[in-house]
């Protein structure tokens, strides 16, 4: 296959086995203006599974960059028109399908700029949308899926030893080959794959874990769970039975963990970029489920800002196990871009939990996902913690361990 007959291929896969866009639906796709050439193939796309209308939202972040220099007061920064959040909750009320794609331009754009004056753009935004992650995101009634489109810039990251053009090629053949998407039976090999996931996920669950329990150099985290809690991998399902791939690629089996019981010390083990800022080195401290002390060798203020946004930013709101056979992991490679990284290896993430992952969470009331320790945070960010060092032992409510990641590795 040459490169338009994988990006043709890779279009294919986002809108029928990632968004599964349904006849007569509404699609929404946001990206930025250099993704053009598959913004296209993914609008055919939708319109050939029958999609009603097909609105795409491009981004530019040189435009973000002067709103945050050239405001002239918080307020202003932070003003948010209502016609935002109510196209999102429109998606919500239509059942829509819902595409974000990442790989900045640009990613260290909006790095030089201050760190409190992006956090509180980047926090006004998501509170306006709290709804729309709410009930689209938490309860899954909007086919929401997010992948990635490489970049010049972007790539030269990733492989620093080639030049510009030839990096370029190189990460779209990695997005391609860790998708799947230079096999023409891509979908079936999701299909697969998708089942694998779901077995695993489904064995956690199974062993009713009240603890899991991250060892390695740096490290040694507690992470509880409620007895309510459910492991997801694999696809995620609407109210009305319509199937979709949140995340493409995924190779993740995650919950939500009791926010209020985390303790412990854990080692970051890749790069994390924070509202624009790529966070190096950065180690946290739980005690009563609160970080209480962190250090970072880069990005310390933006991870600051961030954390400070509400009380649940200091919180996890999900835990995830990852195994380093991971296709990213295997690559050898550091993305600096989290759709990525965290599906190399085991993660956290502080800030908001999904619902899903609690049985019945999707009908609780805010009073009882508080009882169980659901994080209602308006962030949300992943931090990996997991390489051939790390060991992960589950704890199940009836006391029996059981060992599930060995030197990196699944051990079931």
């Amino acid at each position: 296959m040459d490169f338009k007959e994988k990006l043709n291929n890779y279009a294919h896969l986002l809108v029928a086995h990632g968004m599964n866009v349904q006849p007569g639906q509404v699609v929404n796709i946001t990206g930025e203006l250099i993704h053009r050439e598959l913004i296209e193939n993914l609008v055919r796309e939708a319109y050939k599974r029958g999609a009603k209308f097909v609105n795409v939202d491009f981004i530019d972040l040189n435009l973000t960059k002067l709103r945050v220099v050239e405001s002239v007061d918080d307020a202003s920064l932070q003003y948010v028109p209502r016609f935002i959040p109510i196209k999102f909750e429109d998606f919500v009320e239509d059942t829509a399908a819902v595409l974000r794609l990442v790989g900045s331009e640009d990613p260290d754009l909006l790095s030089v700029l201050p760190a409190k004056k992006v956090n509180s753009l980047q926090n006004s935004y998501r509170q306006s949308l709290k709804k729309y992650y709410a009930e689209g995101v938490g309860k899954s009634k909007v086919q929401w899926t997010v992948a990635a489109a490489a970049t010049p810039k972007w790539a030269k990251k990733v492989y620093p030893e080639l030049s510009e053009e030839k990096a370029y090629e190189a990460l779209w053949e990695s997005i391609f080959h860790i998708c799947r998407a230079d096999k023409p039976n891509a979908l079936l090999l999701w299909e697969e794959h998708k089942n694998r996931l779901k077995a695993r996920a489904q064995m956690l669950t199974d062993l009713k874990i009240k603890e899991l329990h991250f060892t390695g150099p740096g490290t040694n985290l507690k992470v509880f769970l409620s007895p309510k809690a459910l492991f997801k991998g694999g696809n995620s399902t609407t109210p009305s039975g319509v199937d979709f791939e949140a995340n493409i690629p995924t190779e993740e089996c995650f919950t939500t963990p009791d926010y209020r019981l985390t303790e412990g010390k854990v080692r970051v083990t890749r790069p994390v970029s924070v509202n624009g800022e790529l966070v190096k080195d950065l180690k946290l401290e739980f005690k009563n489920g609160v970080i209480t002390d962190f250090s970072a060798s880069q990005g310390a203020d933006h991870f600051a800002s961030y954390i400070s946004n509400d009380p649940g930013a200091k919180r996890l709101g999900e835990v995830a196990l990852v195994g380093i056979d991971s296709p990213i992991y295997q690559s050898r490679r550091v993305f600096e871009e989290i759709l990525f990284d965290e599906n190399a290896c085991c993660h956290i993430a502080v800030g908001f939990a999904y619902r899903f992952c609690l049985d019945g969470g999707d009908v609780m009331t805010a009073e009882q996902l508080e009882a169980v320790g659901c994080n209602d945070s308006n962030v949300h960010t992943d931090f990996m913690i997991s390489s051939e060092e790390v060991d992960v032992v589950a704890t199940s409510y009836s006391g029996v361990q059981t060992a599930l990641i060995r030197k990196g590795e699944w051990a079931i």
